[in-house]
């Protein structure tokens, strides 16, 4: 573990994290796109899809054909938005809850989750994707235990904590648990290099994770940061 000891608490992003990037832009973004056009004309007039719709920008939400529109672009540029990943949550879940989708973790998370919690680690995840769609994915797991939820303590997006490449994000997360006030006490994991910056520079430890199908590092990326293979290092 690094210098400064033992974390209490371990964040984690999920993409090219706990599962491979694949999984989200090979799976998930394809069914979301799939699942869309039936998933409007069934719902579109229904209240209990009225806050999605009503997310969208006006213009974008005049008909489904403008909202279809403004998906595709939005998924074809990877932009991430809060109101575009609080709809793709809705469409997931039908499909993790019919078995279509269950999320390909590496295989060394779902034994870490389990050996952190019984060292008394409190596990925690921050992603751009909504915390509706974290627990899904959480949820519905290939591994064992399949649903990791119960060993989750908490969960943070773009909305509750704000931009992952920004300190202040780590730091509004930090007050979010005044149980842990010391920053060195927290460790985050992602494979991204400038969110791990951002992670250190609010105090938080932070290793860069290098996965199959990651973006390569660099050497003063390597240089500069703690990296590890798999959790198993950790």
């Amino acid at each position: 573990m690094a210098s400064s000891g033992q974390p209490k608490v371990v964040l984690l992003d999920i993409e090219g994290t706990v599962c491979p990037i694949s999984f989200v832009k090979d799976v998930l973004f394809p069914y979301a796109l799939s699942a869309l056009p039936a998933t409007l004309q069934a719902q579109w007039d229904k209240p209990e899809f009225s806050q999605y719709r009503n997310a969208f920008p006006a213009e974008h939400a005049t008909s489904q054909e403008a909202l279809t529109a403004h998906v595709k672009d939005l998924m074809s540029r990877d932009v991430k938005i809060a109101y575009l990943k609080s709809l793709q949550g809705y469409l997931w879940e039908s499909g993790y809850k019919s078995g279509e989708l269950k999320a390909p973790l590496f295989d060394d998370v779902a034994p870490k989750f389990v050996e952190w919690k019984k060292a008394g680690k409190e596990i925690m995840i921050y992603s751009s994707g909504s915390v509706a769609a974290q627990k899904l994915l959480f949820k519905h797991t290939n591994g064992e235990p399949a649903d990791l939820i119960p060993e989750i303590s908490d969960f943070f997006d773009t909305v509750n904590a704000g931009p992952k490449q920004e300190a202040s994000s780590y730091q509004t997360i930090l007050s979010a648990h005044p149980e842990y006030p010391e920053a060195s006490s927290w460790l985050f994991l992602s494979d991204n290099v400038k969110e791990v910056e951002a992670a250190k520079q609010a105090g938080m430890q932070s290793f860069v994770v290098e996965r199959p199908g990651n973006a390569e590092l660099s050497a003063e990326d390597r240089e500069k940061h703690r990296v590890v293979k798999t959790f198993a290092e950790i």
